[in-house]
């Protein structure tokens, strides 16, 4: 009797995307643009030949990015479809906002008519303007560029698909974490008014809301 494995089931060895190469025509300007979101500054080595080498890393993020001079032979600005994943997409404009860089408004896929102002955001996605109407995961995206034109979008994530994370549950960086209790104590405290007492098993309550959440499986009520 064959039984059908599905490939995510298969444990391998763990292979970790590291890093994405940008392409950039004036590394200094792009060391400047990235620095300014507020992007960690992992390293800028400079070698005789020429070489040099810059890595990012945006917050709580587990892949950097690097540019610098005879690092890619790609067209300065020719990256595009570069997510970002984030947990509140207005929370983030405002952020990138805050920095001085020009962000698209909320917008979801849909419709009939390319209505953005820039390119379709991925395989020609039409864009409608506003936030997913039902605030899906996944659903509700804003994009920016660097100095280059290298196209960057947000895509607000809050429940993963099923099978999309791994049955451990790990957070990046404590802000990560933080928003995923926030979360959780929020659906916790319409659990207790549902309930109409204080639930005194509330860590258990909050751990399976946070791991059913990672793993995309349907959240405690």
């Amino acid at each position: 009797m064959m039984i059908a494995i599905k490939p995510s089931q298969v444990r391998t060895l763990d292979m970790k995307l590291e890093v994405i190469v940008i392409p950039v025509s004036n590394v200094d300007r792009a060391k400047q643009f990235y620095g300014g979101l507020g992007w960690r500054l992992d390293a800028d080595f400079a070698f005789d030949d020429g070489f040099r080498v810059i890595q990012f890393t945006p917050p709580g993020s587990g892949a950097s990015v690097i540019f610098g001079t005879n690092v890619t032979a790609a067209a300065p600005g020719s990256a595009r479809g570069l997510y970002l994943i984030v947990s509140d997409i207005e929370a983030a404009r405002k952020e990138l906002l805050s920095h001085g860089v020009k962000v698209s408004e909320p917008f979801h896929s849909g419709g009939d008519v390319h209505t953005g102002a820039d390119e379709p955001y991925l395989f020609g996605s039409v864009r409608v303007g506003g936030l997913d109407p039902e605030r899906r995961s996944y659903s509700s995206l804003a994009s920016f560029s660097d100095p280059d034109g290298n196209g960057w979008l947000l895509q607000e994530v809050t429940a993963r698909l099923p099978g999309r994370v791994a049955a451990n549950t790990t957070f990046t960086s404590a802000a990560a974490l933080a928003a995923a209790l926030r979360r959780a104590a929020a659906a916790h405290g319409a659990h207790e008014k549902g309930t109409g007492g204080h639930d005194v098993n509330w860590p258990d309550w909050y751990a399976q809301y946070i791991v059913r959440e990672q793993a995309g499986e349907p959240l405690p009520s």
